[in-house]
């Protein structure tokens, strides 16, 4: 038993850890210069792009950009409840939702103007729409197979990572300028910035208060993220249908995972210590999956693209920034 064991797990092995390597180091950089760790993963791993080709790490890059990838996107349930929605009220959630909505719209149309794929419009909308690079992997995670299908979701992650980040800088100063309550500020900036991090980063540095209710209102957007998946998966199923040789996707296990994890949250009080476990497992599996995608990117790909795929994940950054403020009055 242990030799079979052993002869399943070696294969995946030596790419597995370069990933955690690059995961650790990737920390170790973001705690010393302040830029996300994310950032530093997936640049990183575009650094070790070679390991994917031709050596005996690639089953491994393999593995973390789908099965590692999809551990930490599970793991996302615990850091949530249904209880948020409550307690932010049904108007907020509500506008929350209308804001990811018409952002993956505004998306697809963009991308369709700009000469994209329509996919990549659902990709970068819901994105920019829900939690940043993490609703990108899930995304990215669900839809069909493609021959661009990494690049994209690199080209994604790398736009919403750096506009969430400019976020973080601009937006509290942004609320400043125009008088905007503590409340609205907490609105405002957990309902616009992309990533958790960025959200904490730019409520906190207002103040405590802020900081709590634009944390909270952060991680009801990630609630969603949930729903959004399952219509994306609805919608390839019913296009899939069309087409006698298609194969209809199922609910992948992992999506179950989360909402099975996010109900156990919101029925139990799970232990802090548990949680902070599970919410810092996530993040780091989400890191190292990251770095396994930007093992596998061809930067040769990138510079064929050009500057369209940024201006687009600028303008639904500008668009649900404008969607979240010209609600807020009446909130």
């Amino acid at each position: 038993m242990p030799k079979f064991t052993s002869a399943l797990i070696k294969p995946y092995f030596p790419g597995l850890v370069v990933s955690v390597i690059v995961g650790l180091a990737a920390l170790f950089l973001s705690q010393h210069y302040g830029a996300p760790a994310m950032l530093f993963a997936l640049l990183l791993g575009m650094a070790l792009s070679f390991l994917y080709e031709d050596t005996n790490c690639k089953k491994g890059i393999e593995f973390t950009s789908s099965h590692i990838l999809r551990l930490g996107v599970a793991l996302l349930g615990l850091r949530v409840a249904f209880g948020d929605l409550a307690v932010l009220g049904w108007h907020t959630a509500l506008l929350l939702l209308g804001a990811i909505i018409s952002t993956i719209f505004v998306g697809i149309v963009l991308s369709n103007l700009l000469g994209l794929q329509k996919r990549f419009g659902v990709l970068t909308g819901g994105a920019v729409g829900i939690c940043g690079a993490s609703a990108a992997m899930a995304i990215s995670a669900v839809l069909p197979k493609a021959k661009h299908k990494e690049r994209d979701t690199l080209l994604t992650i790398i736009g919403v990572t750096a506009f969430s980040t400019t976020s973080m800088i601009l937006y509290p100063m942004i609320a400043a300028s125009l008088g905007l309550s503590a409340t609205d500020t907490s609105i405002f900036l957990g309902g616009t910035i992309h990533d958790v991090a960025q959200v904490v980063g730019a409520g906190y540095s207002v103040s405590e208060q802020t900081g709590d209710l634009a944390t909270l209102t952060k991680l009801v957007r990630v609630a969603f993220l949930l729903p959004v998946v399952l219509c994306i998966l609805l919608v390839i199923k019913m296009n899939l249908n069309k087409d006698v040789g298609g194969k209809s996707p199922g609910v992948p296990g992992f999506l179950i995972a989360f909402v099975a994890l996010m109900t156990l949250n919101s029925l139990i009080t799970i232990p802090e210590l548990v949680t902070k476990v599970a919410t810092d497992l996530s993040r780091f599996a989400l890191m190292i999956a990251i770095a396994s995608i930007g093992m596998k990117s061809n930067l040769g790909q990138l510079r064929t693209v050009g500057i369209r795929p940024i201006i687009l994940i600028f303008l639904e950054t500008a668009w649900i920034a404008g969607v979240i403020l010209m609600a807020l009055p009446y909130l």
